[in-house]
């Protein structure tokens, strides 16, 4: 477990089972064209076969709409915005609403997880997840804790990487079919008593009591994947489960074979994140990508504030990751 000096770790109770929370970092970083490679060559945005420049707009888009936490008007026209650019990508888009409680008031709360299939004939797939709703308030913000929370490193970043791959895996030759996850209410909370995971823990609960006609091979959770500043760590759950082990060395090879030296090859924190219901209920072997790397220069200035703005995060960083995933699509068996 991180010590408590580095994140917040928050316990919740949803439905029945335990969750535990901890908080993920993100970090002050001007936008940048190039990254050092780490060894004295860079790579540019030229370089990457995916179109980092179109991620970032897709990161604005998303974030003109405002703050989107769950059950809003602002999730309402991020879905309707959603589906509609999937569905001109050639995507099968469907919802799965579900309803959760309001933890302030009790009321009900209308949610629901996004899938986006591809090449949906496949029996066997991967899954690559990424949460859209954005947190009701930017609480770590200490003029204005009430204010306005935009979520662009943490929402909009992991959706803007899969829109891009959109454009990309329609035409790729995989083995496996692939579908999208975009989760609602992974951070629908007001203290530190109210439960996270809520959809991907819906989600993980339905593939085992309905299940499909297909299964899933592999799952990849993307969070807090734009930041000019990108070290993506391995994440220890990620590291320890046996199943999990080597996807995780799958990926960080691959990003090393790309020159994308940004995921470094070195264990990071324990992170409490979507993949836990995917790996424990469902029983997906699912990792965790996530820019956790906290102690940093101009650690955590954004995270959960008013200032987790586009500016903060780079078409360099969505770029690489987004290039990373589709490489590591195309080659997984």
């Amino acid at each position: 477990m991180v010590r408590a000096t580095k994140t917040l770790v928050l316990f919740a109770l949803a439905g029945t089972t335990v969750i535990a929370a901890v908080s993920c970092a993100a970090y002050l970083s001007g936008q940048g064209a190039t990254a050092q490679r780490g060894r004295g060559k860079e790579l540019k945005l030229d370089d990457i076969p995916v179109n980092g420049e179109r991620a970032h707009r897709y990161l604005r888009e998303i974030c003109d709409i405002g703050p989107r936490p769950s059950g809003s008007e602002g999730m309402k026209q991020q879905q309707q915005l959603l589906e509609k650019r999937f569905r001109e990508l050639g995507g099968q888009v469907s919802l799965q609403p579900f309803v959760a409680r309001h933890p302030l008031d009790g009321s009900a709360v209308n949610m629901a997880n996004m899938l986006v299939q591809w090449h949906p004939q496949s029996k066997e797939r991967v899954l690559l997840v990424a949460h859209y709703d954005t947190r009701p308030f930017p609480d770590r913000d200490r003029r204005k804790p009430k204010g306005r929370f935009i979520g662009a490193n943490d929402g909009a970043s992991g959706v803007a990487v899969l829109l891009e791959l959109g454009h990309h895996i329609p035409t790729s030759k995989t083995k496996l079919g692939v579908d999208f996850l975009l989760v609602d209410g992974e951070e629908f909370v007001f203290n530190d008593r109210d439960p996270y995971f809520l959809g991907s823990d819906y989600f993980a609960r339905t593939y085992v009591v309905e299940p499909p006609p297909y299964r899933y091979r592999w799952g990849v959770v993307l969070d807090m994947v734009g930041d000019a500043q990108l070290q993506i760590l391995q994440e220890q759950n990620s590291l320890r489960w046996s199943d999990t082990r080597p996807l995780v060395d799958q990926i960080w090879k691959l990003a090393r074979e790309l020159g994308v030296h940004e995921f470094i090859h070195r264990t990071g924190h324990e992170v409490r994140d979507d993949h836990l219901a995917l790996h424990d209920i469902a029983k997906i072997p699912t990792c965790d990508i996530i820019d956790f790397d906290y102690p940093r220069s101009g650690a955590a200035s954004y995270w959960h504030t008013e200032a987790d703005l586009p500016d903060k995060c780079s078409a360099l960083s969505l770029a690489k990751v987004g290039w990373v995933m589709l490489e590591w699509i195309r080659r997984v068996q």
